[in-house]
C-alpha cells in the first residue's frame, strides 16, 4: 500500500477480489452469476477511483447479494464485501430506505 492510500479502498479491492475468486471457484450453476460478475467488475473499477460513488456501491452490493446471497459457501465473502462498502459510510439498510433505485435494482436482480 502506497503512502496516503485510503485503507478503505484497499479493503474494498481485497473484498472484491476475494468474492470474485470464490465465485469463480464455485462450480454449481447460478442463474444470476453474470449479474454478480458485472457488479464485481463495477466495484473493482470503483475501488480504483479516488472518490467512489456511494449510491453505485450500494446498488452493486444489493445486486450481488441478490444474485449470490443465498449461497452459504459465498456468505463470508459477501459479508466481507458488505463491511468494505459500509466502511465508506454506506450502511446496507440505506439502499432500500433512501435510494430511488431500489425497486429497479430488485427487478434487475430477479431477472
Amino acid at each position: 500500500m502506497s503512502t496516503g492510500e485510503d485503507p478503505r479502498m484497499s479493503a474494498l479491492s481485497a473484498a472484491v477480489d476475494r468474492l470474485g475468486g470464490e465465485l469463480g471457484d464455485y462450480e454449481a450453476a447460478l442463474a444470476d452469476r453474470e449479474v454478480a460478475e458485472r457488479q464485481l467488475a463495477a466495484l473493482r473499477a470503483m475501488s480504483a477511483a479516488r472518490e467512489p460513488d456511494g449510491v453505485a456501491m450500494r446498488d452493486a452490493l444489493l445486486l450481488i447479494a441478490a444474485a449470490v446471497g443465498s449461497v452459504s459457501a459465498l456468505a463470508p465473502a459477501v459479508a466481507r464485501l458488505r463491511e468494505a462498502v459500509e466502511a465508506f459510510g454506506v450502511p446496507h439498510t440505506a439502499h432500500t430506505h433512501h435510494s430511488p433505485h431500489a425497486p429497479e435494482a430488485v427487478r434487475a436482480a430477479s431477472r
